[in-house]
């Protein structure tokens, strides 16, 4: 009974497996949404300030650290927690490809939602006049949330490993 337990609790792993094929389709999403953008600022770029065409570019380097978020989540997960990827040995294999453990990986999540957070607020800042500064408070108290999060995490994982 306890044999037929563990495999059947093995197996479920691979549950996960259509999760991370779910991210591909975001990740589809998100480079609809990033050449959406673009197509939108081709035609008025020459009217646009330098500011908005900034905040434009912002928007789009946070669109690809999500992106590139997805991917790694993506790939590690399913190496980590379903099963190893058969790439063949012929074709590009992701150089970090099976070297993220779940601990690496949630180190490396958590630096790119505090590069997210640093765009976002960056564009907070371009357009400072048009926001309470309650507002500011707020967004600049959650973005320090993340980044001591994050350093707790890093700090962590460093006495763990010892």
């Amino acid at each position: 009974m306890e044999q037929i337990f563990e495999k059947l609790m093995y197996a479920s792993r691979w549950i996960m497996a259509p999760i991370y094929l779910g991210l591909s389709l975001v990740l589809l999403g998100l480079g609809i949404k990033f050449f959406q953008e673009i197509f939108h600022i081709l035609p008025i770029i020459f009217e646009m300030s330098e500011v908005d065409l900034v905040l434009v570019t912002l928007s789009l380097i946070d669109i690809t650290l999500v992106g590139g978020l997805i991917v790694m989540v993506m790939f590690s997960g399913y190496e980590n927690f379903v099963s190893q990827l058969d790439v063949g040995e012929d074709s590009e294999k992701l150089s970090w490809l099976g070297k993220l453990d779940s601990g690496s990986l949630k180190n490396k999540v958590a630096a790119s939602i505090v590069a997210i957070s640093s765009i976002h607020l960056l564009k907070i800042f371009m357009d400072v006049k048009n926001i309470d500064n309650d507002k500011i408070m707020w967004y600049l108290l959650i973005h320090i949330t993340f980044v001591l999060s994050a350093f707790a995490m890093g700090y962590l994982d460093k006495l763990t490993r010892k």
